[in-house]
């Protein structure tokens, strides 16, 4: 089947933009593994403040990534349905190369995130725990050395 010129400028430029939304989305995914490692630091030391923001840009990533993988999939869709792709052969070869570094980045980041929640609930546990023994103690109420027993009476005669 031969095809027209304008066809294979299509699909050359479907192919190009669909492979620069595999790396886009490739490095919002090595991004969010960056954050993720530097969340359990900040659970570790227990920083809320810090947590607070890492959990904000965490919320940004994830987003950043949802958005591009609507755009990705129904260009891969299109891509996919192109009749005849052996024009585009040539730069189509790092395509697989480019999903299988997604899907094995997709795995570090749920198995990162989910040690991340679990260090989370771990020091939340530990946190209400402390919170529960300092309520369990009875106040304790320091004596001023002026309310401290002192005798009744004085000698004043000496």
């Amino acid at each position: 089947m031969n095809i027209g010129r304008e066809e294979v400028e299509r699909r050359v430029a479907v192919l190009k933009r669909f492979k620069e939304l595999l790396r886009a989305q490739r490095d919002h995914f090595r991004e969010y593994l960056r954050v993720l490692d530097k969340q359990q630091e900040v659970i570790k030391t227990g920083s809320a403040d810090a947590l607070i923001a890492h959990v904000e840009l965490e919320e940004k990533i994830v987003g950043d990534i949802f958005a591009i993988q609507k755009v990705i999939d129904p260009l891969e869709a299109m891509y996919a349905a192109l009749p005849d792709q052996s024009s585009v052969s040539a730069s189509k070869d790092d395509v697989p190369g480019l999903k299988a570094a997604l899907e094995e980045l997709k795995t570090k980041a749920v198995i990162h995130s989910k040690a991340n929640r679990e260090l989370l609930d771990k020091r939340m546990t530990e946190i209400r725990q402390e919170m529960k023994t300092l309520r369990s103690k009875p106040y304790t109420i320091h004596r001023s050395t002026f309310t401290t027993d002192s005798p009744s009476l004085v000698d004043i005669k000496g």
